[in-house]
């Protein structure tokens, strides 16, 4: 079996301008977890999942914010309004994606993109075709294919 016999067809994208709130809402309401970011050609340049989403290196960035802020001000207080407006920045999806992504063609077979997943500690790879997603395939792909051809060993690669 090869990607474009499990792939996701119907890929939900977005573009690095996307506000993290709109992706937020997009995982929720098309009950996925990670969406990729594409180019204006629709040329893949990153992936946005949940755990991008929950704030990983939030604190780390509050806490080098901090320090420049306090530095820059040179003992002076640091206007309260000044900070609190710093921190309704509206983060996008070029500010929180993972890149460069990591894509596979139509006709990888399962057991690449099984070690490809396995080595790179990945969940998802989009499926692209002249450098266009057309698909993704994910862990859970994965598995419906052991389902699906319980009698193929469809990730050993003995078929």
């Amino acid at each position: 079996m090869i990607a474009r016999d499990v792939m996701t067809r119907d890929v939900v994208s977005v573009t690095s301008d996307t506000p993290v709130r709109k992706i937020a809402s997009l995982l929720v309401k098309n009950r996925i977890s990670a969406v990729p970011v594409v180019d204006s050609s629709g040329v893949p340049i990153g992936i946005v999942s949940e755990g991008d989403l929950i704030g990983r290196r939030e604190a780390e960035q509050e806490a080098r914010q901090d320090w420049w802020l306090t530095t820059l001000a040179e003992g002076e207080a640091v206007n309260p309004e000044f900070l609190a407006s710093l921190r309704l920045n509206y983060p996008t999806a070029r500010d929180v994606m993972s890149a460069p992504v990591t894509t596979v063609g139509e006709k990888t077979s399962l057991r690449e993109i099984a070690e490809i997943l396995t080595t790179r500690c990945i969940k998802r790879v989009p499926v692209v075709r002249d450098g266009r997603i057309v698909g993704i395939v994910s862990r859970a792909d994965l598995v419906r294919a052991l389902v699906v051809a319980p009698h193929m060993s469809v990730l050993q690669g003995r078929m």
